[in-house]
């Protein structure tokens, strides 16, 4: 799955600027993370046509980039994600970074993973059978 990384000046009004850019052009947001430094934040999120977002964030001048991640369904229950982390390191996956969120439908936590190597963790994924979005 693409993740697009979206870079922000960390400037009073800029977050709800590109949140509303999103919305005008129609883009489906399914997950998003927020991280910041002095100067600057970067916006991670996960939309249903990311090729076509990036295209059309780019012809507005955002700085966008492309991210491949895996989308992992996790038991949403107390240890659910420790258990699947616990399995991906015993099949030698680091996890770069990662974030969360709850479908509401299914009652399933999902978790966009970043990972050091994609052959290990396309490894990891085939011999633990675990199911991915």
């Amino acid at each position: 799955m693409l993740q697009l990384s979206i870079f922000l000046e960390n400037s009073k009004g800029r977050l709800a600027e590109v949140i509303s850019l999103l919305a005008e052009l129609k883009v489906n947001l399914r997950a998003l993370s927020l991280a910041d430094t002095k100067d600057y934040g970067v916006l991670r999120i996960i939309v249903d046509e990311p090729e076509r977002t990036t295209e059309k964030l780019r012809e507005r001048k955002v700085v966008v980039s492309q991210t491949q991640v895996w989308l992992l369904k996790v038991p949403d229950r107390t240890g659910g994600l420790a258990g699947v982390l616990n399995q991906l390191v015993q099949h030698d996956v680091v996890v770069e970074y990662m974030y969360a969120f709850v479908e509401k439908e299914n009652e399933q936590a999902q978790v966009v993973v970043r990972v050091r190597d994609q052959g290990i963790m396309e490894n990891a994924l085939r011999k633990l059978n675990l199911p991915l979005l």
